[in-house]
């Protein structure tokens, strides 16, 4: 149980004792008179004593009641501030974790893309090459362009891999913050 949860079901259990000795204290001092041999002026009066004294018990009870409404309200208050300092604490750090990872997925498919345009160069010139070269190495060519696009689907294929990695390193840090927020 939670602090909160606790100082919930203390206040419950204050309300309820007061609740009860009030009835309580209705119930013996009603019975005490109706039973007490006396006369009825000495009964009237002790009636009337006994309902001015239940009556000042009864605003000291209700001062109390609004003093412990008033705390309640200041720790909620508390509560909720501090929470709201949590979340805002949580959300900065998700978003600092994003912006790093968006800049590391960056960098890391302008680095793909940077060897893919340093081979994709490099087979170019080797194609014009062999085009100089003579037909005979026709089905060579051939070859290398489709090693060209063999290469060229692999380094997509690893562009696209570290795009999920990525995703699935948001999705992470996301998910563990938002249980870093459910726990406090």
């Amino acid at each position: 149980m939670t602090n909160q949860e606790n100082k919930s079901n203390d206040n419950i259990n204050a309300k309820d004792f007061l609740i009860g000795s009030l009835v309580g204290t209705l119930v013996g001092a009603s019975l005490a008179l109706l039973f007490a041999p006396k006369s009825g002026k000495e009964l009237r009066d002790d009636i009337n004593k006994g309902a001015h004294d239940l009556k000042d018990k009864a605003y000291e009870w209700k001062d109390v009641a609004y003093e412990k409404t008033d705390e309640f309200k200041n720790y909620a208050k508390e509560q909720t501030a501090h929470l709201q300092q949590v979340v805002n604490e949580k959300s900065q750090d998700l978003q600092d974790k994003y912006q790093e990872t968006k800049q590391s997925l960056q960098e890391k498919i302008n680095q793909a893309q940077g060897e893919v345009e340093d081979k994709a160069d490099d087979m170019a010139d080797k194609a014009d090459e062999l085009k100089r070269t003579a037909k005979k190495k026709a089905k060579a060519t051939e070859k290398a362009a489709g090693d060209v696009k063999d290469t060229v689907q692999e380094s997509v294929k690893e562009v696209v891999e570290t795009e999920k990695e990525a995703a699935t390193d948001i999705a992470e840090a996301f998910q563990e913050a938002a249980e870093d927020v459910k726990d406090k």
